[in-house]
């Protein structure tokens, strides 16, 4: 246990931030995240777990290819929290992924186990592991997302050993922010995500876009002043649903009718971050 409250990079108040002009004079750099996941069948009882495994299936068999559609009508690509058994269980997937040219951000092996379960070693394994799986596909791993944005006290330099340059666990920022260790927080979302607002007990379609909307007009107005990163969580078996799905169109519609506005990928972000 570390003997500080910041032991991974010190307190900044944004208000003290230099302002952030991000590129063509955008005032909020948007990312859109979508979760592709792989789930153990198995786990984590002794019989096969039918209601939960096939509904995240879901996703991967229908609500992605809704998604990828609507991104596409806006013109949008997305950085993908990738769980590594994609690309070992799933080509088609991985196939569309780099016709999109969406970025592969690593986001373990599976979410059927979780970072802070593992011994160090087999954490450093399962990092490498998925990020040979997505060179494998002609892609670099340049961020990160831990399976339920979890972290031992190595993650964060066993990220650095394997050539990340961002993380995304990190929920406590609008700006991105370097780490002692050299890595790079990015604004990630618990807010603005439909896992934890969708599951039990839902808020309605209504109120998730009603908050998408109204978290951008703060900071795309806060942007004016100094540019803001917006992140939208999602994941393809929620809000790829046909009585979900009418949310994302609408939420993109309403955000791509503002001039000043990035839709980026995670690394671009970063990179021009860097820049200043």
């Amino acid at each position: 246990m570390q003997d500080t409250p910041f032991p991974y990079f010190p307190y900044r108040a944004i208000v003290d931030h230099p302002p952030v002009r991000w590129p063509n004079g955008a005032r909020i750099a948007v990312w859109i995240i979508p979760n592709i996941e792989h789930f153990h069948i198995e786990r984590p009882g002794p019989q096969p777990d039918i209601r939960n495994h096939s509904r995240r299936d879901y996703g991967n068999r229908v609500g992605l290819w809704r998604l990828i559609e609507v991104m596409e009508k806006y013109g949008v690509k997305g950085t993908v929290a990738l769980n590594g058994e994609i690309g070992l269980h799933y080509p088609r997937i991985m196939e569309e992924l780099v016709r999109l040219d969406w970025e592969l951000m690593g986001h373990g092996l599976t979410n059927s186990a979780l970072l802070v379960d593992l011994k160090e070693e087999a954490e450093r394994a399962t990092i490498f592991e998925t990020k040979r799986i997505i060179e494998q596909h002609g892609m670099i791993m340049q961020g990160w997302l831990g399976p339920g944005l979890g972290e031992t006290w190595k993650t964060l330099d066993l990220l650095k050993q394997a050539g990340c340059t961002y993380v995304a666990d990190w929920v406590n920022d609008d700006l991105p922010y370097r780490m002692n260790n050299g890595l790079y927080a990015i604004p990630y979302s618990l807010e603005l995500n439909d896992m934890p607002l969708f599951n039990t007990p839902s808020i309605s379609n209504d109120e998730f876009l009603h908050r998408i909307c109204a978290a951008f007009d703060t900071l795309y107005r806060e942007g004016e002043r100094g540019g803001r990163v917006m992140a939208i969580a999602l994941h393809p078996y929620l809000i790829g649903t046909p009585a979900r799905i009418g949310i994302l169109d609408r939420a993109l519609q309403y955000i791509s009718a503002h001039d000043h506005v990035w839709f980026a990928r995670g690394a671009e972000i970063i990179e021009a971050y860097r820049a200043l």
